[in-house]
């Protein structure tokens, strides 16, 4: 057997440099691209002679094999390869290498991202020494009860696949199972491979078969004949029916089948967050998000819908408007996902196991072949779903009207970005209030345009994940602009992935929403009775011992973007902060460079309602009447959860 003497992180990094992922797309053209394109890195004493020196001499020897990029916090590493792995549909995502103790514990954030998200990215945190030579080391957890405990054990339960290289042998084993659960759209998530430091730098003999290129097939499983029948026999009777339209129908790249399908029966299609993009905004069958953050239109309808088809969805509490949003009495679920674990959830009474994409194409054969029979939804129901449909993008279109105060509501901001944009732009957000406003308002014009991260919705996510999504489309060689949109709470969670930006000369345009706290829990808070407590941003009061006072904090954001080398535009309050907004966003969109947009806004102002609700307990007994009258409310929204969903 030929082999190479490379240590354990040398042989790692040219292992991950010859992985290839190997696709087709909706046009039945094979896709063939890196699976690890390149690996981000934050340095410390666990990594800089193992994982930095393999890195330093992979780039000596050729710096296309595997390209190292800096970054300057260890989760916003996860989160860039989160938002590139979501442009690229899970064909492709980065590696991400941390120091032992507080650097491989900051990745803990993302690497629960990416598993709840289902999307891949592959984590190396190092590890404290396997021969325990010289225990304690630094960073070393050090528990009584199990000295062999380490804080990377904390990755085991947010990652799909979690392993640790104890010896240089065991990396051939546990690289290629990680390979495996990386490009397997049923697995796929946070993968995790914990490198002791010392095994990092030891030696072995690779067997060249090892290092060689090799291909990672995604499979695209067909749904069951079995299966498929009940799918069809449930749509033949069924008089209402509706699509939930998931992240899995752009993983597969199904989102042209889904437009035949939706045309040729007339049954209208609602979105999760991840499922933005599937239609565009102004498609006949396209109701918008659904659930707890959805449209009015596609939430009536979810209302009265006796059939469901969940198309790759997960089916989570804010999709379901936690078990509310599907009211018919006699209402079926026919889920299709490639994961039996989601395709079972609430109780469903079909469970399709297979790709999205191969199960649509089955079902078109099926509608025209007749074996759907004469599926198409009748007059009354399609002129119901055009009545639904115009009222609401009559109800946006009036939300994005400048209102001409000095500080302009959010879903005004949210218009003029909209109006400023492209058709191919892609809107990047993750937490607080905006991930509501987009799902309801956001006009998403293409299938990749719509990235907002509401699995964990992890405040911090946005810039990063931004890059991320821009490091995906360079890539793919696509120029369009990335926009980010943050408040001034996810902002100051995690910022200084900036500073990387500025330092590769990626370009993304941050739209930054000023409006001094946590706009979305500030409402929340009121909704569950408790007053706002401690959403504002402001001075600690001795006397109150909160932070409720009138003082806004005298906190500069656009300083501090400034201070970091970024292009920064402050829109001032005023009647024409809008039209100011527009101004600033086109030059934005012609510079070359990252710009950074702040502007001030209402937070009290808020966008249309989409009658969808939240469960979000609230205490049931209380002094406060505001928190007696929550629960009150409470009570009465409860009594329109079910159990199970079918």
């Amino acid at each position: 057997m030929n082999t190479r003497r490379m240590t354990v992180s040398q042989a790692l990094v040219e292992f991950l440099a010859n992985q290839w992922t190997v696709d087709r797309d909706a046009n039945g053209q094979e896709v063939r691209e890196r699976t690890i394109p390149g690996m981000f890195g934050i340095f410390g004493h666990g990594n800089v002679a193992g994982i930095g020196q393999a890195l330093k001499q992979a780039n000596v020897e050729n710096p296309d094999l595997m390209p190292y990029f800096q970054a300057r916090n260890e989760q916003a590493m996860v989160h860039q390869a989160v938002g590139y792995a979501r442009m690229h549909r899970r064909r492709g995502t980065y590696a991400a290498a941390a120091s032992v103790g507080p650097g491989a514990t900051n990745m803990l954030t993302g690497a629960a991202l990416a598993t709840t998200n289902r999307l891949p990215a592959l984590l190396l945190p190092s590890d404290t020494f396997a021969t325990r030579v010289a225990d304690p080391v630094l960073q070393q957890l050090e528990q009584p009860h199990d000295i062999g405990l380490t804080v990377n054990d904390a990755f085991r339960p947010v990652s799909k696949f979690f392993d640790r290289v104890q010896r240089p042998e065991q990396l051939f084993s546990i690289a290629l199972a990680a390979m495996r659960v990386l490009t397997d759209p049923a697995e796929t998530g946070a993968v995790t491979i914990a490198l002791p430091e010392d095994v990092q730098a030891e030696a072995m003999d690779v067997p060249l078969e090892f290092l060689a290129p090799r291909e990672w097939r995604i499979r695209r499983p067909r749904p069951e004949r079995d299966a498929l029948a009940l799918a069809i026999e449930a749509l033949r009777g069924a008089k209402r029916p509706m699509i939930i339209a998931g992240g899995g129908v752009l993983y597969s790249d199904a989102e042209e089948q889904l437009r035949q399908f939706a045309e040729a029966t007339g049954i209208p299609v609602g979105t999760s967050q991840a499922g933005g993009g599937v239609l565009t905004w102004d498609h006949p069958q396209n109701l918008g998000g659904v659930g707890a953050t959805g449209t009015l239109a596609a939430n009536k309808i979810a209302a009265e819908a006796d059939v469901i088809i969940g198309i790759g969805t997960r089916y989570s509490d804010f999709t379901t408007a936690s078990r509310t949003a599907f009211q018919h009495p006699g209402v079926k679920f026919v889920n299709i996902n490639v994961a039996s674990f989601d395709a079972y959830k609430h109780g469903t009474q079909i469970a399709v196991i297979a790709d999205a994409r191969e199960t649509l194409l089955e079902l078109l054969d099926a509608h025209g072949n007749g074996a759907l029979g004469e599926l198409r939804v009748d007059t009354a129901y399609a002129e119901r779903i055009a009545a639904l449909k115009a009222e609401w993008d009559a109800s946006v279109d009036a939300a994005f009207e400048p209102s001409g105060l000095d500080l302009p509501g959010q879903t005004e901001i949210i218009g003029a970005v909209q109006r400023s944009s492209d058709p191919k732009d892609v809107i990047v957000q993750a937490a607080g209030s905006l991930p509501g406003d987009l799902h309801k308002l956001w006009r998403v014009r293409d299938a990749l345009g719509y990235h907002v991260e509401y699995a964990f919705s992890c405040m911090g996510y946005e810039i990063a994940g931004g890059m991320g999504a821009k490091r995906g489309l360079v890539d793919a060689g696509d120029d369009r602009d990335v926009i980010v949109m943050v408040g001034d709470g996810s902002y100051l969670m995690l910022n200084t992935e900036l500073v990387t930006a500025v330092a590769e000369g990626i370009k993304i345009i941050v739209v930054l929403i000023q409006n001094h706290g946590y706009a979305s829990i500030g409402h929340l808070s009121e909704t569950v009775g408790s007053e706002r407590f401690g959403t504002w941003y402001r001075a600690y009061d001795p006397e109150t011992k909160n932070f409720q006072g009138e003082d806004i904090l005298p906190v500069d954001l656009a300083m501090n973007a400034r201070s970091y080398g970024m292009d920064v535009i402050e829109v001032e309050p005023g009647a024409s902060a809008i039209t100011d907004l527009e101004a600033a966003m086109a030059v934005a969109k012609a510079s070359d460079r990252s710009t950074f947009i702040h502007i001030n806004s209402n937070p009290l102002i808020y966008s249309p309602d989409g009658a969808g609700w939240w469960d979000v307990p609230v205490p049931q007994v209380s002094e406060l009447e505001a928190t007696q009258r929550a629960r009150a409310e409470y009570v009465a929204q409860q009594a329109a959860q079910k159990p199970l969903l079918g």
